[in-house]
Protein backbone atom coordinates (compact mmCIF):
# COMPACT_ATOMS: atom_id res chain seq x y z
CA UNK A 1 0.00 0.00 0.00
CA UNK A 2 1.36 3.42 -0.86
CA UNK A 3 1.66 6.15 1.74
CA UNK A 4 -1.03 8.11 -0.09
CA UNK A 5 -3.40 5.13 -0.05
CA UNK A 6 -2.71 4.58 3.63
CA UNK A 7 -3.47 8.22 4.37
CA UNK A 8 -6.68 8.27 2.36
CA UNK A 9 -7.92 4.92 3.70
CA UNK A 10 -6.58 5.04 7.24
CA UNK A 11 -9.72 3.58 8.83
CA UNK A 12 -9.66 0.62 6.43
CA UNK A 13 -5.94 0.21 7.09
CA UNK A 14 -6.62 -0.05 10.81
CA UNK A 15 -9.44 -2.53 10.18
CA UNK A 16 -7.06 -4.77 8.23
CA UNK A 17 -4.45 -4.57 10.96
CA UNK A 18 -7.05 -5.34 13.62
CA UNK A 19 -7.92 -8.50 11.65
CA UNK A 20 -4.30 -9.56 12.07
CA UNK A 21 -2.79 -8.37 8.79
CA UNK A 22 0.64 -6.77 8.54
CA UNK A 23 0.70 -4.01 5.92
CA UNK A 24 3.80 -2.68 4.16
CA UNK A 25 3.68 1.04 3.36
CA UNK A 26 5.66 2.16 0.34
CA UNK A 27 6.83 5.51 -0.95
CA UNK A 28 8.20 5.71 -4.48
CA UNK A 29 8.04 1.91 -4.81
CA UNK A 30 10.32 1.48 -1.77
CA UNK A 31 9.05 -0.05 1.47
CA UNK A 32 9.28 2.48 4.30
CA UNK A 33 7.22 0.89 7.07
CA UNK A 34 5.44 -2.25 8.19
CA UNK A 35 2.40 -1.83 10.37
CA UNK A 36 0.97 -4.83 12.19
CA UNK A 37 -1.16 -5.77 15.16
CA UNK A 38 0.01 -4.60 18.56
CA UNK A 39 1.40 -7.27 20.83
CA UNK A 40 -0.40 -7.97 24.07
CA UNK A 41 2.13 -7.27 26.79
CA UNK A 42 1.95 -8.83 30.23
CA UNK A 43 5.23 -7.75 31.77
CA UNK A 44 6.92 -11.07 31.04
CA UNK A 45 9.38 -9.35 28.68
CA UNK A 46 10.34 -6.88 31.39
CA UNK A 47 10.74 -9.63 33.98
CA UNK A 48 12.97 -11.58 31.57
CA UNK A 49 15.08 -8.49 30.82
CA UNK A 50 15.55 -7.76 34.52
CA UNK A 51 16.24 -11.38 35.54
CA UNK A 52 20.02 -11.13 35.07
CA UNK A 53 20.44 -7.70 36.66
CA UNK A 54 21.97 -7.92 40.14
CA UNK A 55 20.04 -6.64 43.13
CA UNK A 56 20.89 -3.00 43.94
CA UNK A 57 23.28 -2.35 46.80
CA UNK A 58 21.65 -1.49 50.15
CA UNK A 59 22.76 2.13 49.86
CA UNK A 60 20.97 2.59 46.52
CA UNK A 61 17.82 4.09 48.08
CA UNK A 62 19.96 6.52 50.07
CA UNK A 63 21.86 7.54 46.92
CA UNK A 64 18.59 8.23 45.10
CA UNK A 65 17.25 10.28 48.03
CA UNK A 66 20.43 12.35 48.09
CA UNK A 67 20.20 12.97 44.33
CA UNK A 68 16.56 14.06 44.59
CA UNK A 69 17.45 16.38 47.46
CA UNK A 70 20.02 18.07 45.24
CA UNK A 71 17.38 18.68 42.57
CA UNK A 72 14.67 19.99 44.89
CA UNK A 73 16.36 21.53 47.95
CA UNK A 74 13.48 23.88 48.77
CA UNK A 75 10.97 21.05 49.19
CA UNK A 76 12.98 19.02 51.64
CA UNK A 77 12.39 15.33 52.30
CA UNK A 78 8.77 14.41 51.47
CA UNK A 79 9.11 11.26 53.57
CA UNK A 80 10.47 12.93 56.70
CA UNK A 81 7.12 12.71 58.53
CA UNK A 82 6.26 9.22 57.30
Amino acid sequence: MTATEASRNFSELLDAIERGETVTITRGNHPVAEIGPARHRTGADLRAALADIPTPHDSFAEDIAEAVALLEPERGDPWADA
